[in-house]
This record gives C-alpha cells, sequence and structure tokens, in this order.
C-alpha cells in the first residue's frame, strides 16, 4: 500500500473520531480535510472496517459488554473492586472513573457516526473507481445499515431514549434531543431487515449475492469477521423480543434455523465451547454475530476481554479474580446431574472443570472463556485473544424457545429447549422435575450464555413476561433498568436530560 494511502486512511479514522464527538459536543468542528479518501475501493474497505471497529471498541473498553449485560444482573461477586460492587448492587451514580465512562454513550455514537459518514460517501468512490462494482457497493452499504442498526439496538438496550441522528452533519451539528426508543426501534429493526436482503450468508464462497473474492479476500479471512444475512435475522429476533413481539421473534428465529447450513458450522459441544483453542478462539462461521480479536493478525490485550474479569490463579498469574460465582450460587444454577457444563459427582467432587475451576478453593474461577495468548495454556501469560461474540445458533434456539412459550406454543417451545439441553447432556423437559416452561427456559440461557453478555437483557425480558418480583416490576416501570447518562453528555448538550430514575 502507497504511503499516502496509509496517511489518507489515518486521517480518516481521525476524522470519525471527530465527527462523532460532534454528535455530543456544541463546539466540535471536523478539523481533518477527507480530500484523500472516498477516491477508491481500498477507501471503502477502510471505512467499513473502520464501522466495525467502533463497535468493537463500544463493547470491549472498560469491559462494557460484559459490565453491561452480566455484572449488573447482581449474580457475580467482587472481593475487592469497589466499582464493580456498586454496579452488582445498582449503584450506578456512585462516583468511580469506570462508571461514568460506561455511562457515556460517544462510542456507540462513533458507530454511528462512522456508518452515516460511509453511506453518504460511498457514491463517490463508485464514481471514480471503476473496479469498485455494483455488487461490492450494494453489500458494504448493508453492512453498513446492519451496524448502524445494530448501534441504535445497542444504545436503546443500556440508555432507553437517545438522540436519533441518521446523518453525519459534515462540518457542523446542532443539539438533538433523546428521541422516543420504540420510534428508533421501529426503524432499527425496518434497515436490518431491508439490510438482511442484500446480505450473504457467507463472504468468498460463491454465495449468489457475493460471488468472487470479496475485497480480493479467501472465505477464511472473512468467516464470522462480517455481518452476514443469519446476523442480520439473528439480532432482529433480539430487537423483537426486547420490543416484547414474540410473533416477530417466532419468524425472524425460525428464519435462522431454517437456513443456519448455509452459513453456520451448527451447533457447538460443550467441549469446544469451552476449550481455550475453541468457540471463542479466532473468528467463526459459527459467531452469527462476533468481533474478533485474531492472534494470528497480532490482536490481543490485556484489557477489553471477559478472562480480565474472571481469570485468576490457578488459570493465570493473578491472586484474585475481579468477579466470581459464588459456591451456593454455582450449585443452585448447575443442579441437575451430569451436566457437561459443571456437575458434581455423587461425592460432592466437580464432575468437569468446564465452565468452573478451583471450585473447592475460596474462589471458583469461572473459566469458560480462557483464550489466553492466542491459546496458550500457560498461566504467565495474561494477554488474551478472545472473541466477543453477540449472538450464536443456541442463543437462538432458546430465543425461539421462548418465542413459542409466550405464544402458547408449548409443544414446539419444549422441542427447541431439548435441542440444548440434550447437547449438554441433560435429560428432556420434565415439568415435574424441572418446573414451570418459561422459567426453565430462561434457567438454561442462563446456564448456556453465562459470561456472553446476556443475563441483565434476559431478567429484563423474563420480569416483563413473568410479573412476579415486585422490585424488578418498579424498576422497569421507572427506568430504572437503564444506565444515568454520563454528566459529560449533559452538560455538552442543552436538550439531553437525565434518565429521571437517575436524577
Amino acid at each position: 500500500m502507497k504511503e499516502k494511502h496509509i496517511i489518507a486512511i489515518l486521517l480518516f479514522c481521525i476524522a470519525i473520531s471527530v465527527g462523532c464527538k460532534k454528535v455530543l459536543d456544541v463546539d466540535s468542528t471536523r478539523t481533518v480535510a477527507e480530500k484523500n479518501m472516498w477516491n477508491q475501493m481500498e477507501d471503502t474497505r477502510a471505512g467499513l472496517m473502520a464501522i466495525y471497529g467502533h463497535a468493537r471498541s463500544a463493547m470491549a473498553d472498560h469491559n462494557a459488554h460484559w459490565l453491561y449485560g452480566d455484572v449488573r444482573a447482581g449474580e457475580f461477586t467482587s472481593p475487592v473492586r469497589q466499582d464493580l460492587r456498586a454496579i452488582i448492587n445498582n449503584e450506578l451514580n456512585a462516583s468511580y472513573p469506570s462508571i461514568e465512562a460506561l455511562s457515556n454513550w460517544r462510542r456507540w455514537f462513533a458507530v454511528v457516526n462512522s456508518a452515516n459518514l460511509f453511506l453518504e460517501r460511498v457514491q463517490d468512490v463508485k464514481d471514480r473507481d471503476p473496479r469498485y462494482t455494483e455488487n461490492n457497493m450494494t453489500v458494504d452499504v448493508a453492512q453498513a445499515r446492519f451496524m448502524r442498526a445494530f448501534a441504535y439496538f445497542c444504545l436503546v438496550r443500556i440508555w432507553g431514549d437517545v438522540p436519533f441522528v441518521i446523518t453525519s452533519h459534515d462540518g457542523s451539528f446542532e443539539d438533538k434531543p433523546r428521541e422516543d426508543q420504540r420510534k428508533i426501534l421501529a426503524w432499527a429493526e425496518q434497515e436490518m431487515f431491508d439490510a438482511a436482503q442484500d446480505l450473504p450468508y457467507k463472504y468468498s464462497a460463491g454465495d449468489i449475492q457475493q460471488p468472487g473474492n470479496y475485497y480480493n479476500e479467501n472465505e477464511t479471512r472473512w468467516m464470522g469477521a462480517l455481518a452476514r444475512k443469519l446476523s442480520a435475522y439473528a439480532v432482529l429476533s433480539h430487537i423483537a423480543a426486547w420490543q416484547g413481539n414474540y410473533t416477530d421473534v417466532a419468524t425472524y428465529t425460525k428464519f435462522v434455523l431454517d437456513n443456519y447450513g448455509k452459513g453456520s458450522n451448527g451447533y457447538i459441544t460443550t467441549e469446544h465451547l469451552t476449550a481455550a483453542n475453541g468457540f471463542f478462539h479466532l473468528k467463526r462461521h459459527n459467531h452469527l454475530l462476533g468481533f474478533n480479536f485474531d492472534w494470528g493478525h497480532l490482536d490481543g490485550s490485556f484489557t477489553g476481554h471477559i478472562e480480565e474479569l474472571t481469570l485468576a490463579q490457578p488459570v493465570v498469574n493473578k491472586t484474585l479474580p475481579d468477579i466470581y460465582l459464588s459456591k451456593d450460587s454455582i450449585l443452585s444454577i448447575f443442579n441437575e446431574s451430569f451436566d457437561e457444563r459443571f456437575n458434581l459427582d455423587t461425592l460432592g467432587r466437580p464432575g468437569t472443570e468446564r465452565y468452573f475451576t478451583n471450585f473447592n478453593g475460596k474462589y471458583p474461577i469461572f473459566s469458560k472463556i480462557k483464550v489466553i495468548m492466542g491459546g496458550s495454556s500457560d498461566p504467565n501469560f495474561r494477554i488474551f485473544s478472545s472473541a466477543i461474540v453477540f449472538t450464536r445458533l443456541e442463543d437462538i434456539t432458546l430465543l425461539r424457545a421462548e418465542a413459542l412459550a409466550v405464544l402458547g406454543e408449548t409443544q414446539g417451545a419444549i422441542e427447541n429447549l431439548n435441542v440444548i439441553r440434550e447437547l449438554r447432556n441433560l435429560k428432556p423437559y420434565d415439568e415435574i422435575v424441572n418446573g414451570d416452561l418459561i422459567d426453565e427456559i430462561f434457567n438454561e440461557r442462563q446456564r448456556e450464555l453465562m459470561g456472553e453478555g446476556h443475563r441483565w437483557y434476559d431478567l429484563i425480558r423474563y420480569n416483563k413476561i413473568r410479573k412476579t418480583d415486585p422490585n424488578f416490576t418498579k424498576l422497569i416501570e421507572e427506568g430504572g433498568i437503564y444506565w444515568p447518562i454520563s454528566e459529560s453528555i449533559i452538560q455538552q448538550n442543552s436538550l439531553i436530560e437525565q434518565n429521571p430514575y437517575w436524577n
């Protein structure tokens, strides 16, 4: 690559960051000219990768994906970190730098702004570079639209009502108030559905919607790294579930389960799910939507991975984990014999250490995800490279079971639940043994998806369905399920008001 083109890409990334800041700051302006961008197809590739990069940062920075989704659920315990204890106790207005950072939506608006900019400028490349084909642009635009809709879905799940911006506002930006989340979710669902129609099942794999090698790279380069058709329908399933529209959840999940063979390798064995070089290692078609840290691309870090929070001795050379599950919690969650994820034998000893190491120590170590230094098992290294997987086939199967149960299609719900139970060596669901069907579906989601950022949002959906916990129901009604908005955002935009619950 020519030196001037490398410089152009670097300037473009700086411009994206500055552009994002305009969404939040009154006095910000674009300071970097983009005359060297949007001239050739290498620029569209750089622009598209910037969108994915911003999304990965939004999920990884400050371990946000797990603090929002797992730690806030209150099931983990923190032995030393006061900021994590505040999150666990839903004290989100506590004065800690990490909580202030997590209250700031700027990283997600960086995704929105980079997608807006891409969609506004991609035609310039099509006009200037004959190598950039109509099909290439169609697939690129679909990905940008998908990622922008995904970013807004994440914003709404975390903060509720948020500003709605679908232009880059090149050069200036006016303050915007928060928009009704229902309007944003309706837009995101339609936007994602439309994008799905142009997305392939795979890239560089002879798909009719993306023939040839995508950006001159083979299938191995792109597998699991980009949004595909199944990614869109999987996230659509989550959007519909968040809205309580279980008829659409059933429709979207059916599409994924009917077509997963075209773009996924299928269900995952327990051994593969928990191996150091297994499911969370590198990038895979089974990642229906994932953001990878590919060690082969020199991509790994000490932070931005769940391992930073959960691992300690004897898995890595660290005295105490930041978070752990107590023995009592583990035994209440994994309460069936022969569960391949965790179980006790007849003598009360762990039958497997796939999910938990050092169970009989003071701090059981949640070691389901443990991609250390690109797959190493050496405890002296604490450089991690696990992928952030937003959704996978097992998640969608259980989401379908949830939808069918709510809709009263009991037999279909049980069949989908049993797919996962049998996969983990559990006996088929029995109401007498396992209790209420909806309860057991959410129990299985807790077991299967532990540590993958789902639990807090699952608890919200569960309590909207069941309404058996008065305190949680009150939390939903009063908006306490959302995060407070960073004071720096409120100071920069006079039209932004704090979530009332946190006033």
